[in-house]
């Protein structure tokens, strides 16, 4: 095997550990609501906080979908990780408006503004190491 695709393989396997993060937390959310955090929530605040636990659990399932043909995935890669960038923006306003969450919190802030866009340009770099496959009209990227 040689280094680009020791590279490829290593990449493949830090997006799907990485993956578990919004996977389980995503799943989590899902099926228990503010469970994870402690916080009793109102009907309406436990509905919301369910739908956009889903679309965490989306999210993950999405970064998962790019690892069989990660070096092929650019397009994909680059829309989920400004997904998870302007969420990230988000929690930090949060910050500033409310005050300072829970540690788990932080580290979450850390995961959608450092590690992931690192993660992305690492993908990037992996992508530009293979040679281009022809663009297919109505084929999915």
């Amino acid at each position: 095997m040689d280094k680009v695709e020791r590279e490829r393989r290593l990449l493949q396997r830090v997006v799907a550990i990485a993956g578990l993060v919004p996977v389980g937390g995503g799943l989590y959310g899902v099926l228990f609501g503010a469970g994870l955090t402690g916080d009793a929530l109102p009907v309406t605040g436990d509905s919301h906080y369910r739908y956009l636990s889903g679309l965490l659990l989306g999210i993950g399932l999405m970064f998962w979908s790019t690892v069989p043909s990660i070096e092929g995935k650019r397009g994909r890669f680059q829309l989920l990780t400004l997904i998870v960038v302007v969420g990230g923006l988000g929690r930090l306003a949060g910050l500033g408006l409310v005050g300072l969450p829970a540690p788990s919190m932080l580290l979450a802030i850390g995961m959608e503004l450092v590690v992931t866009p690192v993660v992305c340009l690492w993908q990037m770099r992996v992508c530009g190491l293979y040679p281009r496959t022809p663009h297919v009209p109505g084929a999915a990227s």
